[in-house]
């Protein structure tokens, strides 16, 4: 989240916002934020992976420790080439 990770964007933009407003006011904002980015991350989703309320990890092979590659699709294969056919017009 921000309290930790917002690197030098999130200490720049509440340094300015304790600087310009009220510390009641600057602390209503950093938590709104906090809040909403912390409701926003339920959402975050890793191929392979399952998100947190959704999904299944895909099975890791123990012979080399790597994720299983899937079957190509036909159907699937003809709509990528497909758009790339559409990119390159």
């Amino acid at each position: 989240g921000i309290v930790g990770a917002g690197g030098n964007t999130g200490a720049v933009g509440f340094g300015m916002g304790f600087r310009q407003l009220d510390y009641k006011e600057a602390f209503l904002i950093m938590g709104f934020s906090i809040l909403g980015s912390s409701l926003l991350s339920v959402f975050i989703n890793i191929k392979g992976y399952s998100a947190l309320f959704w999904g299944e990890d895909q099975a890791v092979s123990k012979e080399t420790g790597t994720l299983a590659v899937p079957e190509q699709n036909a159907e699937d294969a003809a709509d990528v080439n497909e758009d790339v056919a559409d990119e390159k017009a």
